[in-house]
């Protein structure tokens, strides 16, 4: 990259730092040719700090690095988006983000987070994870609990429990975000192909 670095008159450029998961902006820091090749070589992102005058990598006090994934140079080439995988707040107040976000696992963005959480359990013990177990037995077995648990969502759509409903869907999407894995996919895919039949 031929990062232009003379632009600034302290020769650092602006480094945004995004979520590679869910896409959220997490926050803003400096950068220096020694900051981006310390963050190169020991994937976790480091910044030139301003006020500590020297390098600072990300959650060395808290323990809450983040995991380096990308690097991207803007148009202009004065400009660094990265794309990290946050271990904790982001924030020193203790937010997700340094905008004073916090729960950012909801929606689509919790369901991104269960999808990881499914790919580590699944190379697990079968005797200690229940998502191990179905692995373990196959892929009939596996297809076999979404057909269940569509019947029962199904059953329960025509009463008028709505706390056994939401509890029979909750158990369709788990089952069906482990077969969509256990084929090789992801939900991105899904709502990759749902886009393409979108039409405005």
């Amino acid at each position: 990259m031929n990062i232009q670095f003379s632009k600034y008159a302290d020769g650092l450029i602006p480094a945004i730092i995004q979520d590679q998961q869910t896409g959220k902006v997490l926050m803003l820091g400096f950068m220096n040719q020694e900051a981006i090749d310390a963050t190169l070589s020991q994937k976790k992102v480091t910044f030139f700090s301003r006020t500590k005058n020297r390098l600072w990598t990300k959650g060395e006090e808290s323990g809450h690095f983040l995991e380096y994934i990308s690097m991207a140079l803007d148009c202009d080439q004065d400009t660094i988006l990265i794309q990290a995988k946050p271990l904790g707040p982001v924030c020193h107040n203790g937010t997700d983000t340094c905008w004073g976000e916090t729960n950012l696992a909801s929606g689509i963005d919790f369901l991104n987070s269960l999808e990881e959480v499914i790919a580590q359990r699944k190379n697990a013990s079968a005797d200690s994870s229940y998502v191990a177990s179905l692995f373990q037995k196959g892929i009939n077995k596996i297809a076999q609990k979404v057909g269940e648990e569509a019947v029962e969502t199904v059953i329960e759509a025509k009463d008028n429990n709505d706390e056994l409903f939401i509890g029979e869907a909750a158990d369709l999407l788990f089952h069906y975000l482990i077969l969509l894995q256990a084929k090789g996919f992801k939900l991105a895919d899904i709502t990759n192909e749902l886009k393409k039949r979108h039409k405005a």
